[in-house]
């Protein structure tokens, strides 16, 4: 009889498991490691998820915390956003989305990305369905795209914000690397302007630039035209 019961129990606990396995809900982020560009602005994905045909929400809360941080970051409640507990250094620099929290996005845009801005924040997000809470580690970095000119000869590239300092590679159209001369000049931000150069080349070839550091890689194409540009 006791072998009969444990078995009975465990038969009701896969029933009930796989009865509500579908409407599981959770907080899910697609990018639990974003990397901002100082100065400019950032999304930190987080979204109320289930597995179930669910295609609405309704009651939605979300707090977005952030590690040893006083107060919070943002808190939005009962239709509500709460600004006596945020903390200062993000009045007027977040938002969510209201017109998508039935959807169970509760995303936040970060304004004006600061180096200070970088550390682990979380979101908890709720509804009258469930919800749940996912971390999310932003790391901050500045980068930009080179420009090319070409002139006497020489290709020159220049890409005017890149932190932390980055790797500088020419490459032909094979993938040889090839031998340039780069230059960095630091601003009073600590940002880096790169000037890298590039010679001899040959008309009608393609060169590649590659610029990265352990956050952000780029990689730029140019083809060089008959005559100086």
């Amino acid at each position: 009889m006791i072998i009969l019961s444990i078995i009975f129990s465990a038969v009701i606990i896969l029933i009930f498991a796989l009865t509500f396995s579908g409407s599981l809900i959770e907080a899910q982020s697609s990018n639990r490691l974003p990397v901002a560009n100082l100065g400019k602005d950032v999304l930190l994905s987080c979204y109320i998820h289930t597995e179930s045909e669910q295609k609405s929400f309704k009651h939605v809360s979300v707090t977005w915390e952030k590690t040893a941080l006083r107060g919070v970051v943002y808190r939005y409640e009962d239709g509500i956003v709460d600004i006596r507990s945020q903390n200062s250094q993000y009045k007027g620099r977040t938002q969510l989305f209201p017109e998508d929290l039935v959807k169970g996005n509760t995303s936040l845009l970060l304004r004006g990305v600061r180096s200070s801005d970088e550390g682990e924040y979380t979101c908890q997000a709720s509804s009258s369905d469930g919800g749940g809470e996912v971390n999310i580690y932003l790391r901050t970095a500045a980068f930009s795209a080179p420009t090319f000119t070409f002139s006497n000869g020489i290709l020159v590239a220049e890409a005017i914000r890149w932190f932390p300092k980055p790797n500088v590679t020419w490459l032909d159209y094979a993938g040889k690397i090839l031998q340039g001369k780069t230059n960095f000049t630091q601003n009073s931000a600590g940002i880096l302007n790169i000037v890298s150069t590039l010679q001899p080349v040959n008309v009608s070839d393609t060169y590649t630039l590659k610029i990265e550091n352990n956050l952000v890689m780029a990689t730029s194409d140019a083809t060089i035209i008959d005559g100086d540009s």
